[in-house]
């Protein structure tokens, strides 16, 4: 029995490990609406103040921008004085974003609750995202991509109260209903959340993990880190610059309205296909994070990234068949949605668990960068219509792929067998210090 699960049995029942993480995994529910439901705002809120839909939706990308570029001071907070106190602000940012959306008047006014809420969102999802990696060091693969899920989940239970509440109380009367519910369920919630003990941070022995814990600072002087954020970059822009479109490419198809019958229900095929895409998108991170831990990282990500990439150039050649469509449109939500458990995972098995949250951030901010090349997507749709976005993400996404499996595990192993080797040296000549010294010569 490791320490971990001696922790999890003997202590009381909020610091088991399970408990957890289910609890970081409903956080992460909660404050999905924030991104997920967002869209049944924009008519209505356009309907009744006719500021433009461009505008409203500028509104969107400051909260994704916030969200995510804020999450390396955010995960650094949640390093230092633990996750109870970031998500606790968190959740305060996040409801009140909400209520003050029921009383905005301006476009002002909207901007500024937009980047409330991206601060909201990104405390409870880099808290919750890097309390897992602390707490799990031998399975970080499945429980980031838990705690990811549950951000996806959280949108699928209540888009249709949320969708209703709309119609029958209008739009201002469900951003404070639900701002007010979600805030006060996440702060309750936070208070559970408890770092792990340092004794529960040991690493399995059955796969090499890094021997120090780097902070921010050292690990961005790490070329290994710069070959991941490149990685990151590629495949969430590739699976952006298609997965954003879709829409418009049913259409320009021809097959957005098309009626198709599941189960005895007939739905148009856009409708269907994107339900079909975000339970794929969902599934597939716990998923492709539990491969990872069994068969590595690199390797998971050299199999998942070459799949997208064929998935989207299966989606140029059949996509014009409605049933291909609906196929290939699966697998690239299910090929791509996987980035948000292994990059957490990845990067805090090179390094270390004291600063993952932070560190974690910190490449998390790569979703950022992506999204300001997606409007490249619509250039090339113009030039050279959808099928130069196809081939374009497809290119840069198997590249990626190639050089997780051929680049970066080559240089993450040289890494961590060079720490591995100045442990054993240190423990060797009795140097409790080795480590700290290992840490100084390479200039961290």
């Amino acid at each position: 029995m490791n320490a971990i699960s001696q922790r999890s049995e003997t202590g009381p029942f909020w610091t088991n490990r399970w408990f957890q993480l289910v609890v970081g995994m409903v956080c992460m529910a909660l404050v999905a609406n924030l991104q997920y439901a967002w869209t049944l705002f924009v008519a209505p809120m356009h309907a009744r103040h006719q500021w433009g839909v461009a505008s409203i939706q500028l509104a969107f990308s400051i909260f994704i921008l916030t969200e995510t570029w804020l999450v390396p001071i955010e995960g650094w907070l949640v390093d230092k004085f633990g996750p109870r106190p970031v998500v606790a602000v968190g959740a305060v940012c996040a409801g009140l974003s909400w209520v003050l959306n029921s009383y905005v008047t301006t476009l002002p006014m909207l901007y500024v609750s937009s980047a409330v809420a991206g601060i909201g969102a990104g405390g409870v999802y880099g808290t919750c995202v890097g309390n897992a990696l602390k707490w799990f060091p031998d399975r970080r693969g499945l429980a980031a991509g838990l705690t990811a899920a549950g951000f996806g989940a959280g949108a699928a239970v209540t888009v249709i109260p949320i969708a209703n509440m709309i119609a029958s109380r209008g739009f201002e009367h469900t951003f404070f209903f639900f701002g007010i519910l979600q805030g006060v369920s996440i702060f309750v919630l936070a208070l559970l959340l408890v770092k792990p003990a340092p004794r529960a941070t040991v690493a399995s022995p059955r796969r090499l993990v890094s021997r120090v814990d780097y902070t921010s600072g050292q690990m961005i002087k790490q070329p290994v880190f710069w070959v991941m954020y490149a990685a990151f970059v590629a495949v969430a822009a590739g699976g952006l610059m298609a997965t954003a479109q879709i829409g418009p490419i049913a259409k320009d198809w021809g097959l957005a309205k098309m009626p198709m019958t599941v189960f005895g229900a007939t739905l148009p095929l856009l409708t269907l296909t994107l339900s079909i895409d975000n339970i794929c998108n969902g599934f597939t991170r716990p998923l492709c994070g539990f491969i990872s831990d069994k068969i590595g990282r690199e390797n998971t990500m050299f199999f998942i990234f070459v799949g997208e990439g064929l998935a989207l150039l299966g989606m140029m050649r059949f996509g014009t068949n409605p049933y291909a469509f609906m196929t290939f449109a699966a697998l690239i939500f299910l090929f791509w949605g996987e980035i948000f458990s292994i990059f957490p995972a990845i990067c805090a098995d090179t390094f270390g668990s004291k600063f993952a949250a932070a560190n974690a951030g910190t490449l998390y901010t790569a979703k950022g960068t992506a999204s300001l090349l997606v409007p490249i997507a619509s250039i090339l749709s113009t030039t050279g219509g959808w099928s130069a976005v196809f081939v374009v993400a497809a290119i840069i996404t198997i590249a990626a792929g190639i050089s997780a499996k051929f680049v970066l595990a080559p240089m993450r192993h040289r890494l961590l067998t060079q720490q591995s080797d100045a442990y054993q040296v240190s423990r060797t000549d009795d140097a409790p210090s080795g480590l700290s010294q290992w840490s100084n010569q390479t200039g961290e």
